[in-house]
């Protein structure tokens, strides 16, 4: 018996079980209580106040084309429209191709419910850890810097806390989502066109070192441009799918919401199964409530912490609503889910069976859609490690190791197990997780408070606008909005 692979099965055999404890129970719990609580809190922030997140996200779109035509100077800070992009770089990724998959293959079409649900009541979590975000956000070398690791320590004061946090995901966005990421664009780019991984695994590792030594400006600017233009064609392509199958439609929808409630999934215990899948898997790829994106929302200039809460919120229905779901149906209507198939290769072989079959458009435009979603995720998750990094050193020493090990573990990813780099992500992100849900419980009271001034000038007729005086007991502690 060879004594590396005994070892690797140990290991795998530990890892899910220690994820299946964490994830199945514990963190499904918690988010769902959570995301329904920052739900009745806010009064339903994520549906009443949608029509105020486009407004907000079209306005910093307009300014930002306005800034590059006069070629104005930006100051050194990211714009909100900026933020969002860096934010939905993150979000959408492998969880959306790969991810959803998953959810189905193991969970059942019941998993695509419940990776709604969790979207849309977890929206009210993202709106209130991406306001904190912006509350507490400090001031970078060349741009603003927050997130959980700077909101716990600035309003709970427990640097033991927000060290842990910042460790967390570093671990989690860093390493483990970033092998995560590379493990899929190595394994289509494979599928379809038969390219080895390790070659996969070099061009990763230069491409990563080549954008994120550019530091977040550069980071961001490739989002922008990149995420928008892969998002919109994916989901043209879905459309085109959808409506060659069109009369397929209502018994996708009924499928869908029976196996979430049915009386034999009931009865036969998926409904568990679809529930535990579609909200772990939703997770990955939203991240509300998951202390990620709040990174993101911090870097942007705004006039008022509310503005990016608001516009973070709506990156989450772009995510799940629109590629999550594009991806759901695009494989329900293919039929090929009990395939026993899993993974790209599900998504891959679904665009194809949805086309007519006959030819490898599926598996090729999946191919370069994969590269580009999982690329641009993994230097969005580069950028949240990085500062975090600096949260606890601000040294260019440790940002300079920090960015090698990050090319490192891409290459390293492209090559390892899926399952045991899907298992060590699903464990480090429930730990980092259940730390942020546990701060913004605490801390949510000034997101309300933020909240309820928003709105009060809005009715006034007014442009809101911040100043650290409004909360004067954490005024000393909220340095940016002076």
């Amino acid at each position: 018996m060879n004594p590396t692979s005994g070892f690797s099965s140990v290991l795998q055999n530990a890892v899910n079980a220690v994820s299946g404890v964490l994830t199945d129970y514990v963190l499904v719990t918690v988010l769902l209580i959570v995301a329904v609580f920052f739900t009745i809190r806010t009064r339903g922030v994520q549906f009443r106040m949608a029509g105020e997140m486009l407004h907000l996200l079209v306005r910093s779109g307009k300014r930002d084309n306005d800034r590059r035509k006069n070629d104005a100077p930006a100051h050194g800070n990211i714009s909100s429209f900026q933020a969002f992009a860096l934010s939905i770089a993150s979000r959408v990724g492998t969880g959306n191709l790969a991810g959803v998959a998953s959810a189905i293959a193991l969970g059942g079409p019941g998993a695509v419910f419940w990776m709604w649900v969790i979207a849309i009541l977890g929206a009210a979590s993202a709106f209130v850890e991406s306001t904190l975000a912006q509350l507490f956000k400090v001031k970078g070398d060349k741009s603003f810097r927050g997130g959980p690791a700077y909101y716990i320590l600035k309003g709970l004061h427990k640097r033991w806390w927000a060290v842990t946090f910042a460790v967390l995901i570093t671990l989690t966005f860093g390493f483990a989502f970033n092998s995560v990421q590379s493990n899929t664009i190595s394994d289509a780019l494979n599928a379809s066109f038969a390219i080895p991984r390790e070659a996969t695994a070099w061009v990763l590792c230069l491409l990563t070192l080549a954008i994120i030594c550019g530091g977040v400006q550069r980071i961001s600017r490739v989002s922008e441009i990149v995420v928008p233009v892969m998002a919109i064609a994916y989901i043209v392509l879905a459309l085109v799918i959808i409506a060659m199958n069109i009369g397929r439609f209502p018994e996708i929808m009924m499928l869908i919401v029976s196996n979430a409630f049915g009386a034999d999934e009931i009865l036969g215990g998926s409904v568990g199964a679809a529930m535990v899948m579609g909200i772990k898997r939703g997770l990955f790829s939203n991240e509300a409530g998951e202390g990620s994106t709040p990174n993101a929302a911090a870097t942007a200039s705004v006039s008022h912490p509310v503005k990016q809460g608001l516009i973070q919120t709506l990156g989450v229905y772009t995510d799940t609503l629109l590629v999550c779901t594009a991806t759901a149906f695009i494989i329900l209507c293919s039929g090929i889910y009990t395939g026993g198939h899993d993974g790209i290769v599900l998504t891959q072989q679904a665009i194809d069976a949805g086309l007519g079959g006959g030819h490898r458009f599926g598996s090729i435009f999946v191919s370069v859609a994969i590269f580009f979603f999982a690329f641009t995720s993994i230097i969005a998750n580069y950028y949240y490690g990085e500062t975090n990094i600096r949260f606890i050193r601000n040294s260019d020493l440790a940002v300079r190791i920090y960015r090698l090990l990050v090319a490192a573990i891409v290459y390293a990813g492209a090559v390892v197990s899926l399952d045991l780099v899907w298992g060590f992500a699903d464990i480090t992100m429930a730990l980092m997780t259940l730390c942020n849900l546990a701060a913004i419980i605490m801390l949510g009271k000034y997101a309300m408070r933020l909240l309820k001034d928003y709105q009060d000038q809005k009715r006034a007729g007014k442009d809101p606008v911040y100043r650290s005086s409004t909360i004067p007991e954490i005024a000393s502690e909220t340095e940016c909005w002076e």
